[in-house]
């Protein structure tokens, strides 16, 4: 009979253990939900071109992409700087088949547009990005991609993510091939000579 209770006594606390064990399950993990710091995500703002003028403060003085495309109309063929024939003419494009209209909003230079059409403020450029380069953006969110600063442990400190034209433009986006550079000495390997 004990032998009986015991197994029933282990039957209902494995039973207890695998419904809390479930709850847990259901819950997303979110750490930066209830942590103390935030994870700030830079945002880069609509770009501005130097106008080669100087503003009243001394300083370069820009203007927005809308100015000048408000009043040319756009030219869907365009792909590369060649094709331009003011401004942009060293522009270099080696972004798959894309044109400047693939992502510049037509209607408004100062945005950008998704593949289906939907509108997508500068700010937002890791949408526009994200329509192409899923794996990437997959990986973004998981922490395994674009560079951050900060805690990983948000209860310890905020954490400050770059988007994806910090790293990469936008126009060219693959990394150029580097050289490495030499190795550092260190005092501590055979032959290092001693400062």
């Amino acid at each position: 009979m004990s032998a009986r209770i015991s197994v029933i006594g282990i039957a209902v606390a494995l039973l207890v253990v695998a419904v809390f064990a479930a709850e847990v399950a259901d819950q997303p993990v979110a750490a930066a939900s209830s942590a103390r710091h935030p994870v700030v995500v830079n945002r880069n703002s609509a770009p501005r071109v130097l106008s080669g003028a100087i503003d009243r403060a001394g300083q370069p003085a820009t203007i927005a992409c809308g100015t000048c495309h408000a009043v040319r109309p756009p030219d869907p063929q365009n792909r590369s700087g060649a094709d331009l024939d003011q401004f942009h003419q060293g522009l270099n494009i080696v972004h798959g088949t894309n044109t400047c209209l693939s992502c510049h909003d037509a209607g408004n230079y100062d945005g950008l547009k998704l593949a289906d059409g939907r509108k997508v403020a500068f700010e937002d450029s890791i949408t526009l990005c994200s329509q192409c380069h899923g794996p990437q953006r997959r990986d973004y969110d998981h922490g395994a991609h674009g560079g951050m600063n900060g805690y990983w442990d948000l209860s310890r400190g905020g954490r400050v993510r770059n988007t994806c034209v910090d790293c990469h433009d936008p126009h060219v986006p693959k990394y150029q091939p580097a050289v490495p550079m030499p190795r550092p000495r260190d005092r501590f390997q055979a032959g290092a000579a001693h400062e």
